[in-house]
């Protein structure tokens, strides 16, 4: 038996059975949802930092935008309304295509 106590995508559960093995399961209250998604988000994040070649780290890119869509649900918006505030953040402070990285600042006057 392997233990695992962590949240996994809706259809899994049917590919374990499908696969000839059990599986217990339990559903989450909304509380421990919210934590379980944070605690995912986590988990794919350090999967993606681990990527060893493009195609790997676009599998785990697609894990993170699923969790990205999740909470946004879970946050009452949705995953359109998240791109529009994705698009007027970037109209007002741009995006990261241009590859600044800021060293320092100083105030003027001094």
């Amino acid at each position: 038996m392997t233990i695992y106590n962590k949240l996994v995508r809706d259809k899994i559960p049917e590919i374990i059975r499908e696969n000839g093995q059990n599986c217990r399961t339990r559903l989450l209250g909304e509380e421990e949802y919210k934590l379980e998604l944070r605690r995912k988000l986590v988990e794919e994040l350090n999967e993606y930092m681990e990527a060893r070649d493009d195609v790997q780290a676009v599998e785990e890119l697609a894990d993170l935008l699923e969790l990205l869509h999740a909470l946004t649900d879970l946050h009452g918006s949705s995953p359109e309304e998240l791109e529009s505030v994705r698009e007027r953040k970037a109209d007002k402070r741009g995006g990261f295509r241009d590859r600044i990285y800021l060293l320092e600042t100083e105030d003027a006057g001094k």
